[in-house]
């Protein structure tokens, strides 16, 4: 390319010079800015020409000049989940196509208060994305004066520049329209006994969809989130005095391994004497035997999401609105109830 020598780092005019346009032209197309103010042929020949001759942006300097980090906090309950692997997976692919990076968070007291890792966040990060988080655990992080996009929370709360949440409520009509067809009447909802939006959505749309099929029966039953904790709630469930349930519903896939273990030391066969769903769809899903019937939450498509709306707030856009949809996979932990 004329201009450019072997040893040299390209500049910005030299890329001007390769597609034959101006330095502003060169600084609207790689900076982002160029919708309605370029044409598309014109980007692409700058996008082209940057490439062609190993053009990289000095992000230092740009990012002086904007006053930003180009950083995203992404804060979780936990670490050792793989949903929030995934979570963090898709952010980290849309941060990447803009530049940007995730530092990935997991908060020490879980869904309680999170503390503040950097010591001043507003320096170091240009703002939080919270998922499954309660928007008051993060009071310590930016302290409202950073950007926050809540994923998988309540889409009331004030405080958040932005939600992105699945279709929670129709994952659990699908999973009791599916026992209701199958001919299940008596049910125990093995219930997160964590108090945050996402499980009462779960809750209370079970509760609705159960109320209107007649003949149906409901207990809940609530475990801490780890398969002891859920094998110790089902034995309870499954041992009650009276009629035993035909199908526990469980919040996710941890707590349906659990119950799964717990019908099987009672000597109860899944899903032949009792049905097992779970939520998620995580690789434990079909780690058990027989495998879970389970709500398919596309994780990485909601960390995507999530860090596109940071984006969104950022520059000043509206972010997208529309819960994400999720889908029932029908696996063999599920079958008719005993006659």
């Amino acid at each position: 390319m004329p201009g450019v020598t072997d040893t040299a780092r390209p500049t910005s005019r030299d890329v001007a010079r390769a597609a034959g346009v101006s330095q502003a032209t060169v600084s609207l197309v790689l900076g982002g800015k160029s919708r309605g103010r370029v044409s598309d042929r014109t980007a692409e020949a700058v996008r082209a020409a940057a490439q062609a001759i190993g053009y990289r942006p000095n992000l230092a300097a740009r990012n002086l000049r904007l006053g930003r980090t180009r950083t995203a906090l992404l804060v979780v309950p936990v670490l050792t989940n793989e949903y929030f692997a995934r979570v963090y997976t898709g952010a980290a692919r849309v941060a990447a196509e803009h530049e940007f990076g995730v530092v990935l968070y997991p908060s020490p007291d879980g869904i309680g208060p999170a503390r503040d890792p950097f010591g001043s966040a507003r320096a170091s990060i240009d703002g939080v994305i919270a998922s499954s988080m309660a928007a008051d655990a993060l009071d310590a992080i930016g302290g409202g004066d950073l950007p926050l996009v809540m994923l998988d929370s309540d889409p009331g709360e004030a405080s958040a520049a932005a939600t992105v949440n699945f279709d929670i409520a129709d994952g659990m009509r699908q999973v009791a329209r599916h026992l209701l067809g199958l001919g299940h009447r008596r049910f125990t909802h093995l219930a997160s006994a964590v108090d945050t939006w996402t499980f009462q959505v779960r809750a209370d749309a079970l509760a609705a969809t159960l109320a209107g099929a007649e003949g149906a029966r409901l207990h809940t039953e609530r475990s801490a989130h780890s398969v002891g904790d859920a094998r110790l709630a089902a034995e309870i469930a499954l041992s009650r005095p009276g009629p035993r349930p035909t199908a526990l519903i469980c919040d996710d896939d941890i707590l349906a391994a659990g119950a799964c273990k717990a019908a099987r030391r009672l000597g109860l066969r899944v899903p032949g004497d009792v049905s097992v769903t779970g939520f998620d769809d995580l690789a434990l899903a079909t780690a058990v035997e027989p495998e879970l019937t389970t709500v398919r939450l596309p994780a990485d498509e909601i960390g995507g999401r999530g860090m596109a709306a940071l984006l969104a707030v950022l520059d000043g856009r509206p972010a997208d609105r529309g819960d994400l949809p999720v889908e029932l996979v029908v696996r063999g932990s599920t079958a008719p109830p005993p006659k």
